[in-house]
């Protein structure tokens, strides 16, 4: 199932045969990817080997073999294309006694960005992450939450096209994770490359449905999550269709293309088994139209990330 680029427009990350291994342990193994603007998830279990292709994307490690390009160039033999990248760490390791204002700050001076631009950029991210009353108070007594989100603000700050945000909701309250979810969907509407990592679904799931699923070291699929589900053809998607109508309309869909099974449940409920779901989604609106029929709501009971990953990591 790889091969796929994954996002819109041109490809602005690429990974071409990458592995890398420590010692005896294989923690990538000959994964390749296409990946271009919008978000889209890295989706894996904890020790799939997410976090190792994830470094090795954004120039953080060496492969051992292959190649890792953004915009067809190697970050680590081209250091100043770093500033056209963001990279929000899953580890905390900020310096306890700088304040949040002067962390800030400095990873923008570092960047390049004049004195004035600095104290715009640090006020502007400060008050996005509503950090601006602890601006002056030092990193070692910041709560969990409010070091992640400064993470998430110099990942930001110096406007990167691409952006690689590693388990960016770690410790935030409800909130927080709404806000965050809310800009990261923003960022890549703007046309932005934001590759999240996250081994908790719902998370991925709330901010794309581009997903790279990455298992024990392989990529195992990429793309929507509706694509991906479709070519499992030995789990077909199961869809409920709520109608007033529901033997009429269960009538009609017995023996249509790629409907492998109907069923009646109570309180008006139809289910129907489909091996081609995005030709079946496509194809109902004209049916539901051209024939009369009644439907209230269409429910999809197993077209998800938990499921894609189960069917696609059971042995």
């Amino acid at each position: 199932m790889t091969g796929v680029q994954v996002g819109r427009d041109e490809v602005r990350i690429s990974a071409h045969n990458v592995g890398k291994w420590f010692g005896e342990v294989i923690a990538v193994n000959n994964c390749s990817l296409a990946v271009g603007s919008g978000v889209v998830g890295l989706l894996g279990s904890n020790g799939a080997g997410k976090s190792t292709l994830f470094k090795m994307l954004a120039g953080l490690i060496e492969p051992s073999h292959g190649r890792v390009r953004v915009h067809d160039h190697r970050l680590r033999g081209d250091v100043g294309w770093y500033r056209q990248v963001g990279f929000c760490p899953e580890s905390d390791a900020l310096p306890e006694w700088m304040t949040g204002r002067e962390f800030l700050s400095l990873s923008l001076r570092l960047m390049g960005f004049d004195k004035k631009q600095v104290n715009e950029k640090v006020d502007y991210w400060l008050d996005r992450f509503e950090l601006t009353v602890a601006a002056n108070r030092r990193l070692g007594g910041y709560s969990k939450g409010m070091r992640q989100k400064l993470k998430l603000a110099q990942a930001l700050a110096h406007d990167p096209e691409v952006i690689f945000l590693d388990e960016p909701l770690n410790g935030m309250d409800p909130v927080s994770r709404k806000h965050t979810i809310d800009l990261v969907r923003e960022l890549g509407a703007a046309g932005r490359t934001v590759l999240v990592s996250s081994h908790i679904l719902p998370e991925v799931e709330s901010m794309t449905s581009d997903i790279i699923l990455i298992d024990r070291g392989r990529v195992l699929a990429e793309g929507s999550v509706t694509e991906i589900r479709d070519k499992i053809s030995e789990h077909p998607t199961t869809v409920a269709l709520v109608s007033k109508n529901d033997r009429q309309l269960a009538a009609f869909l017995v023996g249509l293309p790629h409907v492998v099974s109907v069923q009646v449940q109570e309180a008006g409920r139809v289910v129907v088994k489909t091996d081609r779901a995005l030709d079946f989604y496509q194809a109902l609106p004209g049916w539901i139209l051209s024939n009369n029929l009644n439907v209230e709501e269409i429910i999809t009971l197993d077209d998800s990330l938990e499921a894609v990953f189960q069917y696609l990591t059971e042995e």
